[in-house]
């Protein structure tokens, strides 16, 4: 339970709903829709039931194919050189005979792609530990990587199980590490690309006459704006560009070399030299500049604020009150950026118990709460993908690295409201008639649910009316 002692003198002692209803907020706020059994599972004591899921190994692994990201590497290296052959011999000979291995390798390139997306959403639709998915999925989506770019695609799934899951729980700055390092983060930013413009490796390319070589600052530029210290942390181009010529050297291996498909530092390509960042000045340290840079940007009250209130926002309200940023912030600061401890700290936090219902599901959100609403969970890809691409955020492909807005206004347009209708009823025609809507609303509500929506759902001439009605009330697309 919240500790009153510890709130700061003159701040407001805000009081805790009832068991009840925090047992509601706990299924539908923290974690991603109550299943069947949820609610009253966490009744006797909601925070405990969250605080239950915090643990220090990290999220759930979805059931995927379990490749990692080098095979899958090694596997888009071949898929892009048979493409590569085919394109030389039409070019070549003006038509190209058909090849059926390429096809078979374009079907089990999107087959990686949707087993992927699939396998997470089946953990989402299914785990009993919700607030541990939610919060890994919160991490996956501040770290974007997106699948706008063909080689990049493939490497999300293990991004997340690599990158991301492991260290949810883990100090923001192993996490920061990890994701920044990772062979998909530094294909889909360019970083694998960036030579110092004074390093050996340019030199070996002027002197071989190759011109699309030099600098990079995708990567320095989105660490500083969405992963650390955020926008308007101060910090100027001057710092970004010092920032990429640290990082130059953070690559992924090539084919012929001993670590293909994973993270290695190329010496030759890292630029010489000094440098200061932020006011810091770094010393020339080949790749621990770079990972000194982004320890202190760990470490940096900066990075603690803009994450934060990211948290508080995605959690909570998309105006969330500055004293719950502040005690997350705190707690922040005062384990090192122990995410677990600021997961804690969240739980802990009386305005994250507010009954008012915030924020708006997203298309991601609002399809798995239905998926659990029924104890079930999406059968295929054709299932989930075409609705999430209709309503806007096709799977793995956020369309830039901010990755995907969290806003009302963003998702709940018209447009975007009878889209979701249509699929209501589609579900509704599939699930209802084996379902007794009046008890899916109270398993799914707990004290949530309104008596206008209860008497909407009970009310309905059939099945299908009061399935629909439920899935698309206010009390429902809202958590």
């Amino acid at each position: 339970m919240v500790n009153v002692e510890s709130w700061r003198k003159g701040e407001p002692r805000l009081s805790l709903p009832s068991k009840d209803m925090m047992a509601a907020i706990a299924a539908t706020r923290f974690g991603l829709g109550a299943r069947p059994g949820e609610i009253d599972a966490a009744r006797s004591d909601p925070q405990g039931f969250l605080t239950a899921q915090i643990r220090r190994d990290g999220a759930d692994k979805p059931q995927d194919d379990g490749e990692d990201a080098a095979t899958r590497f090694a596997w888009m290296r071949d898929y892009q050189e048979q493409r590569k052959m085919e394109r030389q011999q039409k070019d070549g000979a003006g038509s190209a005979t058909p090849n059926p291995a390429l096809k078979d390798a374009q079907r089990a390139l999107r087959d990686k792609i949707d087993g992927d997306f699939l396998a997470r959403a089946r953990l989402g639709a299914n785990t009993p530990a919700a607030f541990r998915e939610r919060w890994a999925l919160f991490w996956a989506n501040h770290f974007t990587v997106s699948s706008t770019k063909q080689l990049t695609s493939v490497l999300i799934g293990p991004f997340e199980r690599e990158a991301i899951r492991p260290y949810a729980f883990d100090r923001f700055e192993n996490l920061l590490v990890a994701s920044s390092t990772h062979p998909a983060m530094l294909t889909y930013l360019d970083q694998a690309q960036s030579i110092g413009p004074d390093s050996r490796a340019a030199g070996n390319a002027a002197r071989r006459q190759k011109s699309k070589v030099g600098l990079n600052e995708n990567l320095a530029r989105e660490i500083l704006e969405l992963h650390t210290v955020g926008v308007d942390a101060g910090y100027k181009q001057a710092d970004v560009t010092e920032f990429a010529r640290a990082l130059t050297g953070f690559s992924v291996g090539r084919d012929n070399e001993d670590r293909a498909g994973q993270f290695v530092f190329r010496d030759n390509a890292h630029e010489p030299g000094a440098r200061t960042i932020l006011g810091r000045r770094y010393g020339e340290q080949d790749i621990q500049q770079g990972l000194s840079v982004l320890k202190d940007l760990a470490a940096d009250r900066r990075t603690a604020r803009h994450c934060c209130a990211k948290i508080a926002r995605h959690f909570v309200s998309d105006t969330p009150s500055p004293a719950l940023t502040a005690r997350l912030e705190k707690r922040w600061m005062d384990t090192g950026g122990d995410l677990a401890q600021v997961a804690k700290a969240l739980v802990e936090s009386p305005e994250a118990w507010d009954p008012t219902p915030a924020k708006f599901k997203t298309p991601y959100e609002f399809t798995l709460s239905t998926w659990r609403l029924i104890g079930a969970e999406p059968s295929a890809i054709e299932r989930l993908a075409p609705i999430l691409t209709g309503l806007g955020q096709k799977p793995f492909s956020a369309p830039s690295p901010k990755g995907w807005a969290e806003d009302a206004q963003t998702w709940a347009s018209p447009d975007g409201l009878v889209k979701r209708m249509q699929w209501a009823q589609g579900m509704a025609a599939a699930v209802a008639d084996t379902t007794d809507p009046n008890a899916l609303a109270v398993s799914a509500l707990g004290q949530r649910l309104t008596p206008p929506v209860a008497k909407a759902v009970s009310r309905a001439e059939t099945r299908r009316e009061a399935f629909a009605l439920l899935v698309m009330s206010p009390e429902f697309q809202r958590r």
